[in-house]
């Protein structure tokens, strides 16, 4: 790598017409506001140099190191970060449109407020990044890695026998059709984040905070929602067919023609959520608590809830066909219409 230079130095190369400062040692600079745009800055040292409001427009920044950099207000769009590593960078209001971040590293970055619209996020190591109110509309983060961690701190620096865990923070964040397949948000904090249209498939979201989170229409097949909590949560339209929803937390939740067959919602705590006119074959509900929900034309062939508590639940027009209810609690439910052919009731019998 070059020896460092001044930032007079690379301003007074830049005023020049040169436009490659790839390698160079950088760090610490002060180049806070200035205008590089279209440069090239390949494997370059930037590391906890100052950037705020510095405009990198269409720059090429692979493999570089801004790990601790201030870059507040950064301007980066369509800039080319593929594998930088960018640990604990601060990026607060920072427009990353259509920028590439393939394979980068941002670990414990500060993202709140930035704009990542259309940008590349695959396979990015974003833990415990803070993504709190960032617009992610149409971003691709197909395969990142959005964990919980158990601490703070450089992914050098974990202190594995600390029991302090640290989450990537999605709060209130719009991920509004972004592409987040195989992506990993387990402990992730999407409370009031907007998924809507979103493609979740194999995602693992794993014990996620989506309270009130918006997930109408998007794609969650196969998606892993096991202890997560989705009280509140709007997934109306959604399809969820095989999604593991183990011990999740589904209270007041909106489910309204929802498709989860073959879904897993065993010891679901799910009072009152709404789930009118869903799909809900073949799912798995044992022991889940239903109390107070409104399944109101739900097909339920097949399903299995057996040990369910369905106390005053409106089961009114649902298809119960072949269902299991063995020892299910259904005081004061509703079951006006069903269908219960072929069902087995919670006494053994099988409805004829």
């Amino acid at each position: 790598m070059d020896a460092a230079l001044t930032s007079q130095d690379v301003l007074r190369r830049y005023a020049k017409g040169d436009r490659d400062f790839s390698g160079l040692n950088l760090n610490g600079i002060k180049l806070s506001g200035a205008d590089l745009s279209r440069t090239d800055w390949l494997d370059v040292n930037f590391a906890k140099a100052y950037l705020n409001s510095t405009v990198f427009t269409f720059a090429c920044l692979t493999r570089a190191n801004m790990r601790g950099a201030l870059m507040v207000g950064a301007n980066l769009c369509g800039a080319n970060l593929n594998q930088a590593s960018m640990s604990n960078v601060n990026l607060s209001n920072a427009d990353l449109h259509g920028a590439s971040l393939q394979g980068a590293t941002l670990f414990g970055a500060n993202l709140s407020l930035a704009n990542l619209m259309d940008a590349n996020l695959i396979d990015a190591d974003m833990r415990t990044i803070n993504l709190a109110g960032a617009n992610l509309v149409g971003a691709c983060l197909k395969g990142a890695n959005l964990r919980q961690e158990r601490a703070i701190g450089d992914q050098h620096e974990i202190d594995a026998g600390r029991k302090k865990r640290s989450t990537a923070n999605l709060n209130g964040a719009n991920l509004a059709g972004a592409d987040l397949r195989g992506a990993n948000l387990s402990g992730a904090d999407l409370h009031k984040a907007d998924l809507r249209g979103a493609n979740l498939q194999e995602a693992t979201l794993s014990g996620a905070n989506l309270c009130e989170a918006k997930l109408n229409n998007a794609n969650m097949q196969g998606v892993f929602l096991s202890e997560a909590n989705l009280s509140c949560a709007t997934l109306s339209g959604a399809i969820l067919n095989n999604a593991k929803l183990e011990r999740a937390i589904l209270i007041d939740a909106d489910l309204n023609g929802v498709s989860l067959r073959n879904a897993i919602l065993a010891d679901v705590k799910a009072s009152r959520v709404q789930m009118q006119g869903a799909d809900l074959s073949d799912v798995k509900f044992t022991r889940a608590d239903l109390s107070r929900a409104d399944l109101q034309g739900a097909i339920m062939i097949r399903a299995n809830l057996i040990e369910a508590y369905l106390a005053r639940t409106n089961l009114a027009n649902t298809d119960l066909t072949d269902a299991i209810l063995n020892r299910a609690e259904l005081s004061s439910a509703n079951l006006v219409g069903a269908i219960l052919t072929g069902a087995t009731l919670p006494d053994g019998k099988v409805h004829r």
